[in-house]
């Protein structure tokens, strides 16, 4: 038997696995880096079977939110206790994939601690600073979180409330939240797990604003954990998913902290309260940019576990049927479903490919910063805002997609589904408000236009389509010729299209208009030409990637980015139409271009999905499970619940009982 065909797996998903026209085992291979990471993902999922303490005691969905923080408490000591069954330096790869297998779809206690908390003090502190307080955090001896978020405040740091004011008699800052809405809310670990935070605050000093600014706090006593005087901080209560953690809030009320609890790799305060600036505005992204790297990829997972719960499903779900007395058939050879489920498919497969790039990159970049250099700062900057903006919300689209496609089945959590969107969802607002994501990115559109406009545009490769004329009428003639430079030359021209039309409509306002009121009077025509920019770096991205592939893999890889691209296309073809760019026959041959991808794709569906490796531990669904046997698992999971460990509840007893009882009395 191979991985994924084992005796007493469901019939039909054994026949849509043999079915598969590649070998699963060499896209899985190529998907997470070659066959040693692939060795190693798995000896790290034996071990994590193997320990205990990483096993929940039932089902996650019947734990209180007290008994969930207790039981991500008891994992996250018991996972970071074992570290050194993973590569630490690989966050990225192994340490991602460790956290998912352990904590499964919930933050916990020290997610921030090492998402934010580390990798901030790893870039924003001075050597004396890093030696002081690296040991500390690593080790563990105290547990951190970020605290920039306001009640009032969010994506807007500028006008952050927090006031840090420097008081050279003591050489210290003293820390207020003037108003309520300066509170500090939403942090994760801030509410009862943390005891230090770093947190962003308004700088003053000799009477003056400095701006934003980050600083390290303890917040709680090392011994008691209870708050220090002058800090006010709690749970912030239940949310929409991730409840496994205690995101808090935190006021100030004339908090001290020493001179050098100010974060100074680049911004300064001397004794005296001199300030000394850094030698470049933007440095201080790094540690966003790489919270951005990784919500790319973790984006791209929960799609791909959403996808592949709703194949399988679908490849035992058998309900209907097309011919009258062939008997029902599985969903999945329906067209509508195959429309519904495969286009998410293909996303996740686009996202992953750009998680790994936009990885690369900031590998790159972070090099180039211990050296001063900031050449690629800006580009990676804006590549992850806008990537960050639209992969969260697809995501999030083909999560429900995904649900919808299993019916009834869907709504309950045995499913999966409500913990995979309540945890995905989160992203299209936490690490910057998508469309406040997406007019970041229309700044550096606008300037580049602007450039190409003047004759003096020197863009790199992402946006050197701006900058070029283009054709006036798409080459297309049928799907089957329909080449990759075709097809990346048919996205770039509505790209450039929309990036020129918000351009003449901002010139346009600013004519009348104050320039702040000029760019909100056309911010959603900029937001769609942010959208339009990053989708040609995915498709762009993800075209590439498949050309590279091995010839094995690269026939059914074609067809599913053809998929993404087409749909991108054929969900706007106003975009296309308008000014005759594209004819109406011309949309049509890429509409037949979709259903064609969708038979093609359809016998190897359970195989792709395979191809991810997702083990019945990290997918953590009744209805994805590998086997195939939902029946069954759906019966013995319901039997989890509260409700089942009596047969008379104290409903009936108090309330239904008495009034049923009443009722038949007065027959």
């Amino acid at each position: 038997m191979s991985r994924w065909i084992q005796e007493g797996d469901n019939v039909d998903i054994t026949n849509e696995r043999k079915k598969g026209t590649f070998d699963t085992e060499r896209l899985s291979a190529w998907i997470h880096g070659g066959t040693d990471v692939l060795k190693r993902r798995r000896e790290i999922l034996e071990f994590v079977k193997s320990v205990d303490d990483f096993k929940d005691p039932v089902p996650v969905e019947f734990l209180s939110r007290e008994e969930r923080i207790l039981n991500n408490a008891r994992k996250v000591v018991a996972m970071t206790d074992n570290t050194d069954q993973i590569d630490g330096s690989d966050f990225f790869g192994e340490g991602m994939y460790y956290q998912a297998l352990t904590m499964g779809r919930d933050l916990h206690a020290m997610s921030l601690h090492y998402v934010m908390f580390i990798p901030t003090l790893q870039g924003q502190t001075d050597d004396e600073q890093l030696d002081e307080w690296l040991t500390k955090a690593i080790s563990r001896a105290v547990v951190g979180t970020y605290a920039q978020t306001e009640l009032g405040h969010g994506t807007n740091l500028s006008k952050l409330e927090t006031t840090a004011t420097y008081d050279p008699a003591t050489e210290e800052f003293v820390l207020n939240s003037p108003t309520i809405t300066a509170a500090k809310w939403w942090p994760g670990g801030l509410g009862k797990s943390s005891n230090y935070a770093v947190v962003v605050a308004q700088l003053y000093t000799k009477g003056e604003c400095k701006g934003p600014h980050p600083f390290i706090v303890q917040l709680r006593e090392d011994d008691t954990h209870l708050p220090l005087k002058g800090i006010r901080l709690g749970d912030i209560g239940p949310k929409l998913g991730i409840n496994g953690n205690d995101n808090g809030f935190l006021l100030f009320d004339n908090v001290r902290i020493p001179r050098k609890h100010l974060l100074m790799r680049y911004a300064k305060v001397k004794p005296d309260g001199t300030y000394v600036a850094p030698a470049h505005s933007k440095l201080g992204y790094g540690t966003m940019v790489f919270v951005r790297s990784i919500m790319i990829k973790d984006q791209s997972t929960q799609l791909a576990a959403a996808a592949t719960i709703a194949t399988r499903y679908a490849s035992v779900r058998r309900q209907g049927e097309i011919t009258p007395g062939k008997g029902e058939v599985q969903i999945l050879d329906y067209q509508t479903q195959q429309f519904r489920v495969f286009p998410q498919l293909a996303r996740a497969f686009a996202f992953m490919a750009a998680a790994t790039e936009i990885r690369n990159l900031y590998m790159i970049v972070t090099e180039q910063l211990t050296h001063g250099n900031t050449e690629l700062l800006a580009e990676l900057h804006v590549l992850s805002s806008g990537l960050k903006s639209v992969v969260s919300w697809d995501t999030a689209q083909g999560i429900e997609q995904c649900r919808l496609a299993c019916g009834g089945h869907g709504y309950s959590q045995a499913s999966g589904f409500p913990e995979i969107y309540g945890y995905a969802v989160g992203g299209c607002t936490y690490e910057g408000e998508n469309l406040v994501m997406l007019l970041q990115v229309a700044r550096f559109l606008m300037r580049a236009a602007e450039e190409v406009k003047k004759g003096t545009a020197k863009l790199a490769d992402i946006g050197a389509y701006i900058g070029r004329t283009g054709a006036k009428t798409s080459r297309l003639t049928t799907h089957h010729h329909y080449t990759d430079a075709q097809l990346v030359e048919d996205l770039e021209h509505a790209a450039r299209k929309q990036v020129f039309r918000a351009y003449d409509r901002l010139k346009k306002a600013q004519q009348h208009l104050k320039p702040e009121d000029a760019w909100n009077s056309v911010s959603v025509e900029l937001a769609k030409a942010s959208r339009w920019h990053v989708r040609v770096y995915l498709v762009k991205n993800f075209l590439h990637k498949v050309s590279l592939a091995p010839q094995d893999l690269k026939f059914v890889l074609v067809d599913v980015a053809r998929l993404y691209a087409y749909d991108i296309i054929t969900s706007s073809t106003g975009a296309f139409l308008e000014d005759g760019y594209m004819t109406s026959a011309q949309m049509n041959e890429i509409k037949e271009g979709i259903y064609e991808c969708l038979a093609k794709i359809r016998p190897n569906a359970v195989s792709l999905v395979d191809s991810w490796d997702y083990d019945d531990k990290e997918l953590k669904s009744v209805l994805g499970r590998r086997d195939g046997n939902v029946y069954p698992a759906l019966l013995e999971w319901a039997q989890n619940s509260q409700l089942n460990k009596a047969d008379v509840l104290p409903s009936h007893t108090k309330y239904l009982g008495p009034m049923m009882k009443d009722a038949r009395s007065k027959l």
